[in-house]
């Protein structure tokens, strides 16, 4: 029943428009709740370096003194002591520290625009990669299809063959085995079909069981670009570095920030206090904070910021060989890919094609049994399913390629 549903949705499919790759990332882009979060994230973290920047908020403070009760007012204009007035008091950090509070916070926003970059290139190759595993689903499935009826009308032969002594009872078996293999295998891509459908509606945030039509035609270009590019590529402009980078750069920063903790910020205050007939008073003051636990907070502090630059820098390191040693790997399995599909579509494929049309012959003439023709059947078959299979881990490849360098690498 399955399969049968399965046939449906690839008939239908046929009748709509392809699905398109380039519409599907755009589309992904506008509407992938992973995408927008990482957006907001971005920028929320904007609008931190000028508050960091900026100087603390000033302080009123409005009072009186009184001489003889607590009224206010009492001794007023009699008492030099009795006053009614206000003083503003302006904190100050020591010259540097907002510059360097607002350039640390402006370098951890870079570090969340990069994270916003890389998780659109996490996005878009992870629907790649969906795409492409559904692509192979149909492809691999119209291989099998094909070749089911023909796997029947040969155990038709065979049947009738041994109904009049022609052939052996293990045939027929034999053949049945191999349609029963090939069920399970319809079994799996059918499995395949809908996981990579419910990943591709999931990454559009369509609703769940949304129709997709069927995507084109697989297509496969040659790979121009060479190892060494990849390499520079990556070095240079692959979001997860870059966002190493500026981690580095707010953490040097930081260090410099800590530094200046050892130096006092202080606190201008002004004041006006009115004493009625006599003569108003105004105050003016400087406070100045002493930094007289450096052993348990300016130096514990340095040293952790320290400690940060360094962890920083042994991370860039670390997904710098990561991404090398991926990198390599990829393009690697999809070099070899390449090669491995053109071994099978002009060699294995055209050979295993005329061993069994040899193997048909003799067998009609019972020169060989009938297991050699259904094993050069059958090689057939698996050599057409493999070059499906280097094709998808060809394209999956390019999109694990395409997510560390930031290069467009499938078109």
């Amino acid at each position: 029943m399955r399969g049968v549903l399965f046939s449906l949705i690839v008939v239908s499919a046929t009748a709509q428009s392809a699905l398109d790759l380039k519409d599907l990332t755009t589309e992904a882009l506008r509407n992938n709740r992973e995408v927008l979060v990482a957006q907001k994230r971005y920028e929320a973290a904007r609008q931190r370096p000028r508050q960091a920047g900026a100087l603390p908020d000033p302080m009123f403070s409005g009072g009186y003194a009184s001489n003889g009760n607590p009224l206010p007012g009492a001794g007023l204009g009699s008492n030099p002591t009795s006053n009614i007035g206000f003083s503003v008091t302006q904190s100050i950090p020591y010259p540097g520290k907002r510059g360097l509070r607002e350039n640390v916070a402006s370098k951890e926003a870079d570090a969340f625009f990069e994270q916003y970059q890389l998780t659109q290139l996490n996005v878009v190759a992870r629907l790649k990669q969906a795409f492409f595993r559904l692509q192979h689903s149909y492809a691999a499935h119209e291989v099998l299809d094909r070749n089911r009826e023909v796997l029947r009308e040969l155990l038709h032969v065979t049947e009738a063959r041994y109904s009049v002594g022609k052939a052996a009872q293990q045939d027929i078996f034999k053949m049945q085995t191999q349609l029963s293999m090939i069920e399970a295998k319809v079994l799996q891509l059918e499995q395949e079909h809908e996981s990579a459908e419910a990943e591709i509606l999931s990454l559009l945030d369509r609703e769940p069981g949304s129709a997709l039509p069927r995507p084109g035609e697989p297509h496969v270009a040659g790979l121009s670009i060479t190892l060494a590019e990849l390499y520079s590529h990556a070095m240079n402009d692959a979001p997860m570095l870059r966002r190493e980078q500026k981690m580095i750069e707010r953490a040097d920063l930081a260090v410099n920030l800590a530094h200046k903790e050892y130096h006092p910020d202080y606190a201008i205050t002004g004041g006006y206090y009115n004493q009625g007939s006599m003569a108003p008073m105004y105050t003016f003051r400087v406070d100045i904070n002493v930094p007289l636990w450096v052993s348990r907070k300016q130096r514990p502090a340095l040293t952790e910021q320290v400690d940060n630059l360094s962890a920083a820098r042994h991370n860039f390191e670390a997904t710098g060989q990561t991404i090398h040693a991926q990198i390599r790997q990829d393009y690697t399995l999809a070099r070899t890919s390449l090669d491995l599909m053109k071994l099978y579509r002009d060699t294995m494929l055209p050979q295993a094609k005329l061993a069994i049309e040899s193997s048909l012959a003799s067998y009609q003439t019972g020169a060989v049994d009938f297991l050699s023709v259904l094993t050069n059947y059958m090689a057939v078959v698996d050599f057409e399913m493999n070059y499906h299979e280097e094709m998808q881990k060809y394209h999956l490849a390019l999109t694990r390629l395409e997510e560390m360098t930031g290069l467009a690498l499938i078109h």
